[in-house]
C-alpha cells in the first residue's frame, strides 16, 4: 500500500453573514489552517468529560484520546492538491445516531478553530459545565452550547454550534441565532456577539458557515463568575501530561513536552503555565495565560499557553491503488 505524502496548507472554505462592522468581513472565504491547530481546538473545548461513565482511571485522559481519536476517525486531508479535509469512509460508515454526535463535536471543534483566528477569541467553555449552579430547568434546551472570552479586550461572546450533513437552510440559521442569543452575560458583562455556526460537508469536502444577525431573547441567561470552570478547559491536556510519566516527558527551561506516541503529536506546555498546572490552579492558570498572550505567540505558542506539534501521519492518506501482477 503506497502513502502519499500531503504537504500544501489545509483550506477551509467559510461564509461569514450579518456581522457587525468592525468584527469580521461578511463575504465568502477560505481559512488556511492545519493538523496542529485543528488538534489544539479539539483537546481545549472546555466540556466536562463525555466518560463519567468510568468510575476508575483518568477520566479526563479517556476524554483527550476520545477527542483525538474522533478527528482521526472522522477527517482526512484530501483532494485537488491536498487542500481540502474530507470526511473519511469510516465515517460515513456510522448509523445516524453515531455521525450525529461526532458531527456535534465537529461543530464545536471548527467553532473554536474559527473564534480563535477570525474573532480572537481562543477562551471557549460549554455552558453544561454550570449545571451545578444553574439549575436544568433554567438552563432548558435551546440554549447555546459555548461561551468564549476575547483575548486583549476581555469580551465575552456565546455560539451556539451544529455540525451537519449539508448546507444549512435560513430556517437552521435562524434557530442556531436565537438559540446563541439566550445568552446575556457571563460574570455581569453583557456578551459582545451571539453567532450560530454550522459545520457541515458539501461533496464531502467540510466547510464553515457563521451568522451574527440582531436578535432579542426572550429568556435571558446570565452565566454567574467563571472561576474553578477553567479546569475544563485545561484538564484533558493535563491528564495527557500526568499518564504519560517522566519517561515520557522532556522539560527543557522550564516547557515541559508530552509525547502521544499513539496519536503521532507531541503536545507542548510553554514554561510560563506549567506551574499553575502543576498545582491544578485552573482559574490562575486562565489568567496567567490571558496577560501573557503576546509572550506564547512570540514562542509560537497558542494564546492559551499550550502547542500541538502534529507528526507526518496527519498529512498522510493511504492510497490502494496497486499494481496488478
Amino acid at each position: 500500500m503506497a502513502i502519499r505524502q500531503r504537504t500544501r496548507p489545509l483550506k477551509l472554505p467559510f461564509v461569514s453573514e450579518a456581522f457587525p462592522t468592525g468584527t469580521v468581513a461578511n463575504a465568502p472565504g477560505e481559512l488556511a489552517v492545519t493538523w496542529d491547530e485543528i488538534l489544539w481546538a479539539a483537546l481545549t473545548i472546555g466540556r466536562p468529560s463525555v466518560h463519567h461513565v468510568w468510575q476508575h482511571g483518568n477520566a479526563s485522559f479517556h476524554e483527550a484520546m476520545f477527542r483525538l481519536s474522533l478527528i482521526r476517525m472522522a477527517l482526512e486531508q484530501h483532494g485537488p492538491g491536498a487542500r481540502r479535509l474530507r470526511r473519511t469512509s469510516a465515517f460515513k460508515g456510522l448509523d445516524p445516531t453515531e455521525k450525529g454526535a461526532i458531527s456535534y463535536f465537529l461543530g464545536m471543534t471548527f467553532c473554536k478553530v474559527f473564534s480563535s483566528r477570525l474573532l480572537q477569541t481562543p477562551w471557549l467553555l460549554h455552558l453544561d459545565v454550570f449545571k451545578s449552579v444553574i439549575p436544568i430547568s433554567v438552563l432548558g434546551r435551546s440554549r447555546p452550547d459555548l461561551f468564549g472570552q476575547q483575548s486583549r479586550t476581555g469580551d465575552w461572546l456565546a455560539f451556539e454550534t451544529k455540525g451537519r450533513a449539508s448546507k444549512p437552510s435560513a430556517a437552521d440559521r435562524a434557530k442556531a441565532k436565537h438559540q446563541a442569543t439566550r445568552l446575556v452575560s457571563v460574570a455581569g458583562s453583557p456578551c459582545a456577539l451571539h453567532v450560530g455556526t454550522f459545520t457541515f460537508f458539501a461533496n464531502d469536502a467540510l466547510n464553515f458557515h457563521w451568522i451574527d444577525p440582531p436578535t432579542e431573547s426572550a429568556r435571558p441567561l446570565k452565566i454567574p463568575e467563571i472561576r474553578e470552570a477553567w479546569r475544563y478547559y485545561y484538564e484533558p491536556i493535563h491528564a495527557l501530561w500526568s499518564a504519560r510519566g517522566e519517561a515520557a516527558r522532556n522539560t527543557q527551561g522550564g516547557e515541559v513536552t508530552v509525547i502521544v506516541e499513539e496519536f503521532d503529536l507531541k503536545v507542548r506546555i510553554h514554561k510560563r503555565l506549567v506551574p499553575f498546572l502543576l498545582l491544578e490552579a485552573w482559574d490562575a492558570a486562565q489568567k496567567a495565560a490571558f496577560e501573557a498572550e503576546e509572550v506564547f505567540k512570540a514562542d509560537g505558542f497558542q494564546a492559551d499557553g499550550l502547542k500541538i506539534e502534529c507528526g507526518p501521519s496527519w498529512r498522510e492518506r493511504p492510497s490502494y491503488d496497486q499494481e496488478l501482477g
